[in-house]
Parts: structure tokens; C-alpha cells; sequence
């Protein structure tokens, strides 16, 4: 399932502290500032989710995939996204809780085995 803006909007609409316009004004307005940092080349950091940054890819050989001539791809801007430990974990845990019918214990607050986090995390 694909998480969208308009899920998004609904959930924190579901909070009950916002009107449903309210709610979608905060999310555009935050993915707005998102966006506007990522165009300048600032980096984004959003503590227990992740980082975006921007990174520049160099001129590079490529060729036409329709009729095999070589030719050189530009130099570029990319967006990279980089997540936290916090969330690698959360998804690992839930990809372990799948595997195993439920039976991690991952889910109920402990920690996974063999695995330290620092406190606050979960």
C-alpha cells in the first residue's frame, strides 16, 4: 500500500486538534520547506526518520538504448534519502514479526535481540 499526501492529511486530521484544512495546509506547508531546502542544496534532517541531501552525479558515458550509439549523460543533481537507525530498525522489526508469524517480541517494546539502542528510541 502507498502512503499518500491525502492519507497523510487525513491522519493528523484524525488527531482531532486540527480543522481538515488546517491539516493539509500543515502538510503542504512542511513538504513545501522540504522542497525549498532540498532546491538550494540545503540537507534535511527529520531526527528518528532520516536525511535528505542533494548530491551532484558527474558526466558519465551512457548510450541509446534504441540504437546502441554511445553518448555522454550530463552532470546532474540528485536527491538522496538516508534513514535513521530508528527507522531501519522499525522496519526491520516488522519484516521480522512477518517472518516469524508474530512471535518477535519486537513489537511489544523490547528490543531485538542482539541489537542496542539508546534510550528513547523505542
Amino acid at each position: 500500500m502507498t502512503l499518500t499526501k491525502a492519507d497523510i492529511v487525513a491522519q493528523v486530521y484524525a488527531q482531532g486538534q486540527l480543522t481538515k484544512a488546517e491539516a493539509a495546509d500543515a502538510v503542504e506547508r512542511g513538504l513545501e520547506l522540504i522542497k525549498q531546502a532540498l532546491s538550494t542544496g540545503d540537507e534535511v534532517l527529520v531526527s528518528g526518520f532520516g536525511k535528505w541531501s542533494v548530491r551532484e552525479k558527474a558526466e558519465r558515458r551512457g548510450r541509446n538504448p534504441q540504437t546502441g550509439d554511445p553518448l555522454l549523460l550530463p552532470p546532474r543533481k540528485v536527491v538522496t534519502f538516508r534513514p535513521s537507525r530508528v527507522l531501519k530498525a522499525k522496519v526491520q522489526a516488522q519484516y521480522d514479526d512477518r517472518m516469524s508469524g508474530g512471535a518477535s517480541g519486537a513489537s511489544d517494546g523490547q528490543q531485538p535481540a542482539g541489537k542496542v539502542f539508546r534510550p528513547g528510541y523505542f
